[in-house]
């Protein structure tokens, strides 16, 4: 594999994405991409795994027509309550696909339409399953070079793998609006309009957690009613009763320093790309690394606006998204 001429290695750079007049606003690039832009329609092939404590993991996969013709895989980590349905997710797909580059999307656990079977979920954190699958998937395409993609929760786990994992059979990896600082995105979305955003996705994540207490027993691992989850209003709360209750953590805080990948950059050994926005909501400048957290093998893109997961061009034309360009052409340029 070459290294890339256009990524820069090494450095915090600023990222080439310039959105169109009137689209600098950060909630607007949030937004809009997700509820003004079609998402692309293909069918994926789903597949049910059995993961080692008799659980589940459904997998989703979008490969080129002749799939042994490909010139690469990446295994995609969606965010926070996402899945293979993610506007993100789709519109990147489409953008692998044409350039051969297959994709498989790995649902978190309960992400996937259905409640999971054990008391465990996932987190920011949570590498487990990913230990797991990826091993899978390369098995399945052995000739096929690939490549990790995470957005949002998903790339602050894809951080952890990579720095901690390092045997995995990845070769590059991609991690887009990490909360890389935990504690610093749980408090900073706990203000002003960002507040929108915990209020959306908290409702998500007290429903599907009611439901799964409908059929699976949760008794011995929360402590807490239904009545209490019900009434839960922001991340730290449901990090402190919820998240670390079932993953092993003594509270939320001990969750988020065990689990923010921002101390471990330094670690990683592979092919980085990482890509901030400086107006991120869900977020502030402290998930932002210093230059000494930037090893050779890291390329670190900082654009002043792009939002949470946005990146939004113009609302018309072909490249109306800037993100689905930027990572195909990474991951082209290690193929080449």
């Amino acid at each position: 594999m070459h290294t890339p001429l256009e990524t820069q290695f090494g450095r915090i750079s600023t990222s080439t994405f310039e959105p169109s007049l009137g689209l600098s606003n950060a909630h607007l690039q949030t937004i809009l991409p997700k509820y003004f832009l079609l998402s692309p329609r293909f069918e994926y092939v789903n597949e049910r795994i059995t993961t080692p404590d008799h659980d589940f993991i459904d997998l989703a996969w979008a490969m080129p027509a002749i799939a042994k013709n490909a010139r690469g895989l990446a295994i995609l980590f969606h965010g926070l309550e996402g899945s293979s349905d993610s506007h993100y997710i789709k519109h990147l797909i489409e953008s692998l696909l044409a350039a051969n580059i297959g994709s498989v999307v790995m649902h978190f656990r309960g992400c996937s339409t259905e409640p999971n079977l054990t008391p465990k979920a996932y987190h920011s954190g949570a590498t487990y399953d990913p230990e797991f699958i990826v091993p899978l998937v390369k098995n399945r395409y052995p000739h096929l070079p690939l490549f990790g993609v995470g957005f949002s929760l998903g790339g602050n786990m894809l951080m952890k793998l990579m720095a901690n994992c390092n045997e995995l059979p990845m070769e590059a990896s991609v991690c887009i609006s990490a909360p890389l600082n935990l504690a610093a995105s749980s408090a900073s979305i706990n203000h002003g309009f960002s507040n929108v955003y915990q209020r959306h996705l908290m409702k998500s994540m007290k429903s599907n957690l009611l439901a799964k207490m409908k059929v699976v027993d949760m008794s011995k691992s929360l402590e807490v009613s239904t009545e209490q989850i019900s009434k839960m209003q922001t991340f730290l709360e449901f990090d402190n009763h919820i998240t670390a209750a079932l993953h092993g953590f003594r509270n939320a805080q001990d969750y988020y320093e065990r689990c923010s990948a921002l101390p471990d950059l330094p670690k990683i050994k592979k092919p980085t790309l990482i890509i901030h926005a400086q107006d991120d909501p869900f977020m502030d400048s402290r998930v932002i690394p210093t230059p000494c957290l930037i090893n050779e093998n890291v390329a670190y893109e900082l654009s002043p606006h792009g939002g949470h997961v946005g990146f939004l061009n113009t609302l018309v034309g072909k490249e109306r998204l800037w993100l689905p360009t930027r990572i195909t052409n990474f991951i082209s340029e290690l193929l080449l």
